[in-house]
């Protein structure tokens, strides 16, 4: 496995995978953090495309990722993160409403649990799910980062982390 970072306004992000596709967004801070396994190599190379997808993404200017992935997870998992992805940038749904889109109504706490479990944030946007209130909910890179990132798809380049 290769990795390498990609400064953002949220800080450093790991990226980890090889040429056939990008396996591993990992957060500076909180539950989303990934460190490298000591038998993966740092280079930078297989993540060129990668890094500037999200420049793009942080300037305001990308409002889609097309990279190659590689999610890992349980079929229903991988399910749910097909799903995520066809959240439109700028908008949100709930995790009900994730769990109507894959015809799982009832599975309201395993469409979160599979959303938490999210190995690609920001590419996979788990960060457009919110509460059926409207309130934000865990974010594995912390509740801060995900109302930034849902406050620059809305245009509101002036909100800063604290």
């Amino acid at each position: 496995m290769n990795y390498d970072y990609c400064d953002t306004p949220i800080g450093p992000l790991l990226l980890a995978g090889d040429t056939s596709g990008l396996e591993w967004i990992g957060f500076p801070e909180g539950k989303g953090r990934v460190e490298p396994a000591p038998d993966w190599v740092r280079d930078a190379q297989p993540f060129k495309a990668v890094k500037q997808q999200l420049t793009e993404y942080f300037a305001g200017s990308r409002t889609t990722f097309d990279l190659p992935l590689r999610p890992r997870g349980t079929p229903f998992q991988l399910k749910v993160l097909s799903a995520l992805q066809t959240i439109p940038y700028g908008e949100t749904r709930s995790y009900a409403d994730i769990a109507r889109r894959i015809h799982k109504p009832q599975a309201v706490r395993a469409v979160g649990a599979a959303n938490g479990r999210n190995p690609l944030p920001i590419v996979i946007p788990c960060h457009r799910v919110i509460g059926a209130d409207g309130s934000l909910t865990g974010f594995g890179g912390g509740i801060q980062v995900k109302r930034f990132l849902l406050a620059l798809e809305q245009g509101n380049t002036r909100f800063a982390l604290e």
